[in-house]
């Protein structure tokens, strides 16, 4: 049996465990005693040869103590004496850094006055060999050398550059300037001959002599000018088509003699709009071979120089372009088309008065706009190998023409809204007689209802007119004519809702929304009755159901508005998403330097090219607008964000007068039929005394109450059809149950407000009066309960005392059952029937 001496040295041994782990491991027919004496001999053992280990192991340390000793001190000296030689090696070096510091720098001067002779040497050398150019140039030039002219003059500007500004060598400054000149002139007939003539190697070699001396942008005015001339002559073929087609039609007139003609007969036939695609394929087309050709006579500059003479030729044609842009325009409308003017001219006053922008104008503005977006975006594919800057500036060269309309075109849209708002007829007029304020007030209401989605097309029309014209850059502007032309519009409805009122024959100076049920108009309700009296029953009749039809009217115009404004703050987020961060944000102030980011491989960002639309091109040069209009943009994602905060407003405003109009055309017809109940003559009569005995009978409610009773119970069939109008759905039917619920209650209360109203201002009461009265409280109760309504406590307390007799009302307040009154209420009444409560 072996022992693992391992576990002993276990810090966590222990003894027990690791005894029985020893018995584990026994043969099992091997007792259990035996086992145990031998694993204790052999502990023994092991111990006992342990023991002796250590032993010897000792002894034989103590005899290696001296001699670790002897070592110690040997190891000490020798590093003592090795710091002694460090110590005078650093001294030697201290010494030798000192005497080299001071031959270094004079090593240094040494070199500097060497390195200034040499300079001067060369100068020397510059100079002299200046003075030889300047005596043989005109040997050179005289030769016609026109490459070893260059080579002449650039040295000698390298000479005067080395010479510095010596004032010896002024008029070598001079000549040179002039010799440069001379040779720029030689040179450009020949590179003209070249470049009409597509002279490759000649090109090449009049480019090099530019650029030896200098005069790059000479190579590119003279390429501009030679290449110019044929777009311009392309540019002025319109207008030479135009005065042909005139004189011919000034022939046709006086071959015919004198006659009538249309305005349109008048104008040239061909138009601006149809002769622009093909100006834009041939100079496509040009543009085109130049690139190429200039791909192989000028590789190092086509990037630039055909851009830059795309450039030039809209800066040429530029004012030409913008008044063509401005006439054709004006050709769209017969009016502006026969006196040559355009929308500038509009916008600027310069036109008769009447004539205003229209729709026609701006679609015959932004179909030419399109056309320049198709040429383009063919330029930007066919210059795509330039840097993006280069290409940004060309774009914006392209839609140059059309920046004058951008800059007024909140302007134009908010004068073509407001004049197409302004021709909305809503006023439906009719010849007066029976029946026609009915008529009227139904047919305005249907104008009514009808113009709100013809508003709402045309405010959606110039959300995508803007779109289309500046690709959303004018969104802002665009925002504030709609809040405008919305404004407009509900101020015309607001109108029309006066005008209303005076048809319904509800008009009065008071403040509609003070008057509800306070007693304090009855003389306008006896002013409304005497109107009243003089329609028909069933003109009344109209008259309220062409008053709940404004509620359709008002619901129609929150709803659609509503719908517009989620529509219209959808569209501002999307354009926040393609009117990208990396065009509008910070980088703005940065002359675009994102643009021009490389990408390690020398090739330009795909993003910086894609963000070249319309909007990017025109907003790029004005940051401070793109960053509002970015705060904007990013402001329409927030669901609270009112995208026509005003017109908001507004409409809500307009619902309320609506919902005002509405009411006071229900409640009309109560008010005149309660106007004068508080003075009914029946409420201070006496009892008739008779000289014979008369049986009584119970009273009948008067013809007052029962008339408002009866209008009541036949209100809700008057709700029901504007109900099933509102219901055309089934999940619109508990919102129109509750509707037609909510008007009917609504009106009742109005009803016995003004009824308790009328009451307290009776001033005395008979006892047949009081019965009287109380009969007719008692059958509107009856009705307001059909309706269920509750009855309200200042009515059920006028029908309790009115009821209860003279002689017992006075125990009744006095009684348990006065706290189910109202004791003003009963208090009033006690004094309508001259009983003296306090007694």
């Amino acid at each position: 049996m072996m022992v693992d001496l391992g576990s002993f040295s276990d810090e966590k041994f222990d003894a027990k465990k690791w005894i029985n782990m020893a018995c584990q491991v026994r043969h099992p027919q091997d007792p259990l005693e035996k086992h145990l004496v031998d694993l204790e001999m052999k502990l023994q053992m092991m111990s006992e040869e342990i023991a002796a280990s250590l032993e010897e192991q000792s002894a034989a340390t103590l005899l290696r103590v001296p001699r670790a000793t002897r070592d110690v001190v040997r190891l000490r000296d020798d590093a003592l004496s090795l710091r002694n030689s460090v110590a005078g090696i650093l001294h030697k070096l201290k010494k030798a850094e000192g005497s080299s510091a001071e031959s270094i720098a004079t090593l240094a001067k040494v070199d500097t006055v060497k390195r200034r002779m040499e300079a001067a040497y060369e100068t020397l050398q510059d100079a002299a060999g200046l003075t030889q150019l300047s005596s043989t140039v005109e040997d050179v030039f005289a030769s016609g050398d026109l490459p070893r002219a260059a080579e002449t003059l650039a040295n000698m500007r390298h000479c005067l550059s080395a010479v510095g500004e010596v004032a010896e060598f002024a008029n070598v400054r001079k000549q040179l300037e002039v010799l440069e000149d001379r040779l720029d002139t030689m040179v450009q007939p020949r590179l003209t001959d070249a470049l009409s003539n597509r002279k490759v190697n000649v090109a090449q070699d009049l480019r090099g002599i530019l650029i030896r001396i200098g005069r790059y942008k000479s190579l590119e005015q003279q390429y501009t000018k030679v290449h110019l001339k044929p777009i311009r002559q392309l540019w002025e073929e319109f207008d030479s088509q135009q005065r042909a087609d005139k004189l011919g039609g000034e022939k046709t007139e006086l071959g015919r003699g004198p006659s009538s003609h249309d305005v349109q007969s008048a104008l040239p036939t061909v138009s601006f709009s149809s002769w622009l695609p093909s100006f834009y394929d041939e100079l496509l087309l040009y543009l085109e071979q130049e690139w190429k050709w200039c791909t192989i006579a000028f590789p190092d500059d086509y990037k630039t120089l055909v851009p830059k003479l795309l450039m030039e030729i809209m800066t040429t044609l530029g004012a030409s372009f913008i008044s063509r842009v401005n006439i054709a325009t004006g050709r769209a409308v017969p009016e502006t088309g026969a006196l040559a003017k355009g929308m500038l001219d509009i916008l600027s006053g310069d036109m008769p008065k009447g004539i205003k922008v229209q729709t026609k104008h701006l679609e015959a503005l932004i179909e030419l706009h399109n056309m320049t977006g198709i040429f383009a975006r063919n330029i930007q594919h066919l210059f795509s190998e330039s840097d993006v800057q280069v290409l940004l500036d060309t774009l914006k060269a392209v839609y140059f023409p059309y920046e004058p309309f951008k800059q007024k075109y909140g302007q134009i849209e908010r004068s073509i809204l407001s004049a197409e708002i302004a021709g909305i007829d809503l006023r439906g007029a009719v010849a007066r007689g029976i029946g026609a304020q009915g008529v009227e007030l139904s047919e305005t209401v249907r104008r009514m209802e009808e113009s709100i989605p013809q508003v709402i097309v045309l405010l959606e029309a110039a959300v995508e007119r803007c779109i289309n014209f500046t690709g959303g850059s004018e969104a802002d502007e665009l925002i504030l004519a709609l809040d405008d032309i919305m404004l407009q519009y509900l101020s015309i409805l607001q109108e029309t809702l006066k005008s209303l009122r005076v048809v319904c024959g509800v008009d009065n100076s008071g403040d509609i929304s003070s008057r509800k049920e306070t007693g304090s108009d009855r003389k306008e309700g006896a002013h409304g009755s005497r109107k009243a009296d003089l329609t028909s029953n069933e003109e009344e009749w109209s008259i309220v159901q062409g008053a709940l039809q404004i509620l359709t009217v008002s619901d129609c115009l929150t709803s659609r508005s509503s719908v517009f404004e989620a529509s219209l703050r959808a569209t501002l987020a999307r354009l926040s998403t393609s009117l990208s961060l990396s065009v509008f944000g910070s980088n703005l102030d940065q002359n675009h330097s994102h643009m021009s980011s490389d990408d390690g491989n020398g090739e330009f960002s795909l993003a910086g090219k894609v963000s070249l639309d319309v909007a990017a091109v025109w907003l790029l040069d004005i940051p401070e607008k793109a960053r509002k209009l970015l705060s904007l943009l990013e402001q329409s994602k927030d669901p609270r964000f009112h995208a026509l905060p005003v017109a908001s407003q507004r409409v809500s405003a307009f619902a309320d007068t609506v919902n005002e109009l509405v009411y006071d055309v229900l409640i009309s017809k109560v008010r005149q039929r309660l106007s004068d109940v508080s003075r009914l003559p029946i409420w201070s009569a006496a009892e008739e005394t008779s000289a014979f005995p008369l049986p009584s009978f119970s009273a009948y409610p008067q013809a007052y109450v029962t008339s408002v009773g009866e209008y009541l119970l036949t209100l809700p069939q008057q709700l029901e059809p504007l109900a099933e109008g509102i219901s055309n759905s089934d999940q619109n039917i508990d919102e129109a149950q509750f509707f037609a619920t909510e008007w009917m209650f609504k009106v009742a209360e109005g009803a016995t407000a003004l009824y308790m109203e009328q009451l307290r201002g009776i001033q005395y009461i008979t006892d047949r009066g009081a019965q009287q009265l109380a009969v007719d409280i008692e059958y509107l109760s009856n009705v307001l309960s059909a309706l269920s309504m509750p009855i309200p406590l200042v009515l059920a307390t006028f029908q309790t005392c009115l009821s209860t007799p003279r002689d017992q009302l006075k125990d009744l307040l006095k009684s348990e059952s006065a706290y189910e009154l109202d004791l003003p209420t009963a208090n009033l009444i006690c004094k309508m029937r001259r009983i003296n409560v306090e007694q």
